[in-house]
């Protein structure tokens, strides 16, 4: 098991001063296939809690998503960081991340669904989680994953997509979602585009969900990752103030689901 040891104050949890939080490798399989991601926790409190699980850019189980698990580790919730691909596949091109999140995209989604439905009832089972109290976000790719599984019918409390594609191959499934959705999106993302955000929100409309949809002036695709860059005509960039405010959206939408 892996110990990280990280001082600061809890954003959700202002009583506490220090977070000592731990990571171990979580497996579940669909069909044949083996999955592993990291699932992160203070194991000092014993009591059964709120849990989230954390769904990974198009580029596969990395850094980031990890760190983002981490954080939220630290604010008191079981976090878990998803694997989608399988054990140890991540792209390391745009080619070979644009062909295997596309293969989950294309048809009526179902490997999609099941593969984060199997992460989701493996979450279910941990004894630091209280299974009526689970949340999924993701990033880009896995914004699109989180809201394949709240169209899925899953039992979760909320869903929060960052930069995510929002269309779907099955808009009349909305009626299954249960889930509270937030949306965080760029104002100017060439990836997600104004059109698609307004099917999006007749859809919502349509099934009658409980949703918020947030656009950020300025902002282009993957506005979150420190990674995508400062350069914003190339359609992916970093905006420190959209990552801010969406992170502080997130936890009051959090503060409101997990009531």
């Amino acid at each position: 098991m892996k110990l990280l040891a990280t001082v600061g104050l809890f954003f959700l949890l202002p009583s506490l001063a220090l977070a000592t939080v731990r990571s171990e490798p979580l497996g579940y399989k669909v069909g044949e296939t083996q999955f592993e991601g990291v699932i992160y926790f203070d194991d000092a409190d014993a009591t059964p809690r709120r849990a989230v699980l954390v769904v990974h850019e198009w580029w596969g189980l990395n850094d980031y998503a990890k760190k983002r698990a981490e954080q939220l580790a630290q604010m008191g919730y079981v976090a878990f960081a998803v694997d989608m691909y399988g054990k140890g596949v991540n792209a390391k091109t745009m080619e070979e991340a644009a062909k295997m999140s596309g293969a989950l995209k294309a048809g009526d989604r179902k490997v999609m669904r099941e593969r984060i439905n199997a992460a989701l009832t493996i979450l279910k089972t941990r004894k630091e989680v209280d299974p009526k109290k689970i949340a999924s976000i993701g990033f880009c790719f896995g914004g699109t994953v989180s809201l394949e599984l709240a169209r899925s019918g899953a039992e979760i409390a909320g869903v929060v997509g960052f930069h995510a594609g929002l269309s779907t191959p099955n808009a009349e499934d909305a009626k299954n979602i249960k889930a509270k959705v937030l949306i965080c999106t760029g104002a100017d993302d060439p990836f997600v585009k104004p059109e698609e955000v307004t099917g999006f929100i007749d859809e919502m409309k349509k099934a009658k969900v409980n949703y918020e949809v947030n656009v950020y002036g300025g902002a282009v695709h993957t506005f979150t990752n420190p990674a995508a860059g400062n350069d914003p005509s190339k359609g992916q960039a970093y905006n420190a103030q959209a990552e801010r405010r969406s992170w502080e959206k997130m936890r009051d939408f959090f503060g409101e689901i997990f009531q």
